[in-house]
């Protein structure tokens, strides 16, 4: 299954499951989780082991690309939604509506330090 810590796909059930639903496979070793102790269960046909390699990397480089992008750190630097509306109540009893308030600069500190890829 996909990593415990970071969620990233890593082995052979992780493309297997994307494949078909219900439980249409299992291993003749439940402890050695390969392509050659691959068993399919409901009587369809059988991934060939390079679907199953080009699967499992594809699955992991939509992971890479969605978790090492400038989205996933600016969701990761983003103040909760708590605190921003915090500031921006702030602000607007400040008068401060404006790209001087405090909620704004957040913002624009956020972007900054991760801006999208040109």
């Amino acid at each position: 299954m996909a990593d415990f810590k970071t969620g990233r796909p890593n082995s052979l059930e992780d493309y297997l499951i994307t494949v078909r639903t219900g439980q249409w496979f299992g291993f003749s070793d439940s402890n050695n989780q390969v392509y050659a102790n691959l068993i399919v269960n409901d009587g369809g046909s059988k991934p060939t082991e390079l679907d199953c390699t080009n699967g499992l990397a594809a699955l992991q480089a939509a992971w890479d690309l969605e978790n090492d992008s400038y989205r996933s750190k600016r969701r990761e630097s983003y103040d909760s939604l708590a605190n921003q509306l915090d500031m921006l109540y702030a602000d607007m009893v400040a008068g401060k509506l404006d790209t001087t308030g405090m909620w704004a600069t957040h913002i624009k500190n956020v972007k900054d330090s991760n801006p999208k890829p040109s």
